[in-house]
């Protein structure tokens, strides 16, 4: 892809990073985040795989959103999400927070891809004004 920047801890392209990440959880939660990933870059080309924090991180113009792995749940955390309309309510963690919002996916939960596409432009909308 060619739209990345390198890791700051070597110089790993973070796509590589992420590719890696995906195959070595083998399980719903990789397939999960690999699918997230590709709604991203569908919902906007324009937008850079980073690998921030130990984590996979999407920016564009500032960080849009990560995509951290636990064992029960893959979690979207976007940085600016308290700013964000959710008019589907996709946004179901953290939510009391003052800045942040994040979106948890849970095995066997199913994605509305047309509502997360759309808060991903949100976001990438929100880092351009």
């Amino acid at each position: 892809m060619a739209n990345t920047r390198k890791s700051r801890t070597d110089n790993t392209p973070p796509s590589e990073l992420i590719s890696r990440k995906i195959k070595e959880l083998g399980d719903w939660r990789g397939r999960t985040l690999a699918r997230i990933r590709e709604l991203i870059r569908e919902a906007d080309p324009e937008i850079v795989e980073e690998w921030k924090w130990g984590t996979p991180a999407w920016s564009r113009n500032g960080v849009i959103c990560t995509g951290e792995v636990y064992k029960n749940v893959v979690k979207m955390t976007f940085a600016k999400g308290a700013s964000l309309k959710d008019p589907d309510g996709l946004f179901n963690s953290s939510l009391d927070g003052k800045v942040r919002r994040a979106v948890d996916i849970h095995e066997r939960e199913s994605i509305n891809e047309v509502a997360l596409k759309n808060l991903i432009r949100a976001a990438a909308a929100l880092n351009l004004k």
